[in-house]
């Protein structure tokens, strides 16, 4: 068996697919263990949902496995450090998530700003416009380019920061961003949106001191790992001030569970991981992975494309556009 997939797979590229190998196509095995261990002893490459867990243990069972593929950048459900002792390359799409995740930042941020109302020199409530805001952007991620085009759109003004990228660097001219450093962002931003990969040393970056210096009515996006939050801390920020409000995709099991800082914050909006799932950025994975395959399959090099991420986790994505699905 060349392809072994459980995620489920857009019919077309399905069909494309199945054309060029031997492919089984069955996403009930996401659920049955044993049976997933049994096919994949014979497969040469998968294609797996996020809850299917993919360790050394697992992957000790299936000597022919050579390719993972994952239709969303994340790898948690992964060992990579396994998959990189046995040969094995991980395929992820690094940008065919962009232009959602761009969409939803902007959305989130339209919605905060007008639907949380501040105090005007006039003592009113009111909202607030996009148009005019300095909005920083911690981390460089695919998704950076298409937002920042659309925050110009609005009249809005990008900075940036990430550790892993120096000032100097061309990555900030090219994605159209001014570099700063972290305290000097959250201090000068109208909106701050987080979009940094994560690493254990990251672990509370956004703790007390720091978000003690945001900028009065500052909103909040973050497309990250919450444990960059320091949880105490974010309440206080966003029960006491400064932070207007805040908006999380992606929240850690039991942060809102009874006894928690973050319990009864009515100023914090949590969704379930929807800003990079969308009609169009299912499509764009799905042939992006499913092309990788096929190239790896037949031993064609793709070296230079820049459309996955590579096994080691830290390496930086490419800031070009998605690939257009033929």
């Amino acid at each position: 068996m060349d392809v072994l997939i459980l995620e489920p797979l857009h019919a077309d590229v399905l069909q494309w697919l199945s054309a060029r190998h031997a492919v089984h196509y069955a996403p009930e095995l996401a659920g049955d263990v044993h049976g997933f261990r049994e096919r994949l002893a014979s497969a040469r490459s998968v294609i797996i949902q996020p809850s299917v867990a993919l360790d050394g243990p697992t992957l000790r069972r299936a000597p022919r496995l050579r390719i993972v593929g994952r239709l969303s950048v994340g790898a948690e459900n992964i060992d990579l450090d396994a998959c990189a002792r046995a040969g094995i390359e991980v395929v992820r799409p690094a940008s065919a998530s962009a232009a959602a995740e761009a969409e939803f930042v902007v959305g989130a941020l339209l919605q905060m700003l007008r639907r949380v109302p501040v105090l005007n020199d006039e003592g009113l409530l009111v909202g607030r416009e996009l148009g005019g805001t300095v909005v920083g952007i911690v981390g460089v991620t695919p998704a950076v380019k298409p937002l920042v085009q659309l925050l110009a759109a609005f009249g809005a003004r990008a900075i940036g920061y990430d550790p892993g990228v120096h000032a100097s660097d061309a990555t900030w001219s090219r994605a159209g961003v001014e570099p700063v450093g972290l305290r000097d962002l959250v201090a000068a931003s109208d909106a701050v949106v987080v979009l940094l990969g994560f690493f254990p040393r990251y672990v509370g970056l956004f703790g007390e001191r720091l978000l003690a210096e945001a900028k009065p009515d500052q909103v909040l996006v973050s497309l990250s790992h919450s444990n960059l939050f320091d949880e105490a801390a974010l309440a206080r920020a966003l029960t006491d001030g400064p932070l207007a409000a805040a908006w999380f995709d992606s929240m850690e099991p039991g942060a809102l569970d009874p006894g928690r800082p973050l319990r009864h914050v009515d100023t914090l909006q949590v969704t379930p991981r929807v800003a990079g799932t969308t009609l169009q950025s299912r499509v764009r994975s799905a042939w992006a992975v499913a092309r990788r395959i096929d190239e790896l399959l037949i031993g064609v090099s793709a070296s230079g494309r820049g459309e996955f991420r590579p096994t080691a986790p830290d390496e930086l994505s490419d800031l070009g556009d998605a690939p257009k699905p033929a």
